[in-house]
């Protein structure tokens, strides 16, 4: 039967839905959205109705479930009552103004507060990083938690493995998170499990996609934290992933691809704060706290440095992250060095870093010349353009490795490491850790790693992106509509 010959109340009827959608669309979707994403949602409603309204119910909600939210509030609310009479060791004096209204933002926004006397150091080689965590590991004496967005056993992460075989044979407890979504569907998940299990640690996923066990929410929100924790004495976090370099992908491995990334080992009061991240997140996946590990232990560090943890994600009620890096691009007086894989700012974000060039500020940003996601590498490129108009250096580091540090660096003292990248899908749906360090001799080694990273790269200019083909233009376009879906 053709529409034509369909009966008049079939039409009316569909006209009905189609008109109610509409109308219910405009009522709900702007509510407590940004107007981006708002707008975007509502074209996919308008223009393919029914299946934008099924995209709208499966992912249209940025937050995580209520009763999760509530888990995050009430463990706020623990970390704040237990720290107000903890001596968190000393800052450094002459803390400027405008940065001691920063860190009381953080620590509304996030509960932890800053700490002093901390060490921290960077490791930039890869494998490096792994086998220092494993050294950690070995030393444990009281508890080993271990949280990474994505944990595989393999031949690269073998001794971070055996070290933790070892550890749990002498009866130390091995707690170990891992997301979901972002393990079960990647090479050796089986193998992996089936070690941990072997070894008895303690392990669960995060955020589970488990509709028959009663655990649901967005599907594409993402636990994306990369930390460790070795008794109350060393804590390891930043970009790094517990997998091979490839990510024992066939396809990165046929495209030669190598990820790039930054571990930064601490210790000091700070580690309290790392765990604390852990033991919320151990919390909201098993309604449980470990009897065993005192949380507000602290102990002087190896260094003199200022660090706060910053947690962001969904489970706040606040883009703590955003807010944090928007704080510290207006508060720079001569430089800002941003490493991004993946650069997609808010207007908020692009609206900073254009002002900072306008206040006559140094601004370079550190991308890879290839990408690994396809519709995130077209609408970070969407950027380009707007970016070096406004006068900020772009270097693209030569592929085929990807650069996945994230770090923020602005004028010779103040440093954010972790696992944020600044685009929105960090800033909105992902849970994140972030740690602000104030300290030249800190920032000095990020500095030293920037320049490094510069070396390997080549710089874009303006009059290079001009000559972008059509295709690409429009291909980089339309993802930067797609990045608005929140």
């Amino acid at each position: 039967m053709t529409p034509d010959a369909w009966p008049w109340w079939i039409v009316a009827f569909g006209v009905a839905v189609d008109i109610t959608i509409r109308v219910i669309a405009i009522i709900v979707v702007p509510r407590n959205r940004r107007p981006t994403a708002a707008t975007a949602w509502l074209l996919a409603i308008y223009f393919i109705p029914y299946i934008g309204v099924l995209l709208f119910l499966l992912i249209g909600n940025p937050r995580l479930p209520r009763a999760r939210r509530k888990k995050q509030e009430l463990i706020n609310e623990t970390i704040a009552e237990v720290t107000k009479d903890l001596h968190l060791g000393t800052p450094r004096p002459g803390t400027p103004e405008w940065l001691r209204s920063l860190i009381g933002m953080n620590q509304r926004l996030g509960a932890l507060p800053l700490s002093g006397d901390n060490g921290a150091h960077l490791i930039s080689d890869y494998q490096a990083s792994l086998d220092a965590m494993a050294d950690a590991i070995r030393s444990a004496q009281q508890y080993v938690h271990v949280e990474f967005y994505i944990l595989q056993s393999d031949a690269a992460t073998d001794n971070f493995f055996r070290a933790m075989e070892e550890t749990a044979a002498r009866g130390v407890p091995v707690r170990v998170l891992l997301d979901h979504w972002a393990n079960r569907w990647k090479p050796r998940y089986k193998q992996t499990i089936r070690r941990l299990d072997a070894m008895g640690a303690d392990w669960h996923l995060m955020l589970p996609v488990q509709p028959l066990k009663g655990r649901t929410q967005r599907p594409d929100l993402r636990n994306h934290r990369k930390l460790l924790v070795v008794d109350s004495e060393v804590a390891f976090l930043g970009s790094q992933n517990v997998t091979d370099s490839t990510y024992n992908l066939p396809k990165n491995i046929k495209r030669g691809l190598h990820w790039v990334d930054l571990m930064v080992r601490v210790d000091g009061p700070v580690v309290a704060s790392v765990n604390a991240v852990f033991l919320s997140d151990w919390y909201s996946e098993t309604d449980d706290v470990p009897e065993s590990v005192d949380f507000v232990a602290t102990h002087n560090g190896s260094g003199d440095l200022d660090c706060q943890i910053v947690p962001s994600g969904p489970g706040f009620e606040a883009e703590n992250n955003l807010r944090l890096f928007l704080g510290l691009l207006y508060a720079a007086k001569r430089k800002i060095m941003i490493v991004s894989p993946y650069f997609v700012p808010d207007e908020a974000l692009l609206l900073a870093v254009s002002t900072a060039c306008d206040r006559g500020l140094q601004v370079e940003l550190f991308v890879s010349e290839e990408g690994d996601q396809a519709v995130v590498y077209h609408a970070q490129r969407s950027y380009y353009e707007a970016l070096l108009r406004a006068g900020v250096r772009i270097w693209m580091y030569r592929k085929p490795y990807i650069l996945h540090t994230k770090s923020l660096t602005v004028d010779d003292d103040v440093a954010v490491i972790g696992s944020s990248n600044m685009d929105m899908r960090s800033f909105g749906l992902n849970l994140e850790i972030s740690m602000l360090v104030r300290g030249e001799e800190f920032v000095q080694e990020v500095r030293a790693v920037e320049d490094r990273y510069r070396e390997l790269s080549r710089e874009l200019t303006l009059e290079e992106w001009l000559q972008q083909p059509l295709r690409s233009t429009v291909l980089d376009n339309l993802a930067r509509l797609t990045s608005s879906l929140q």
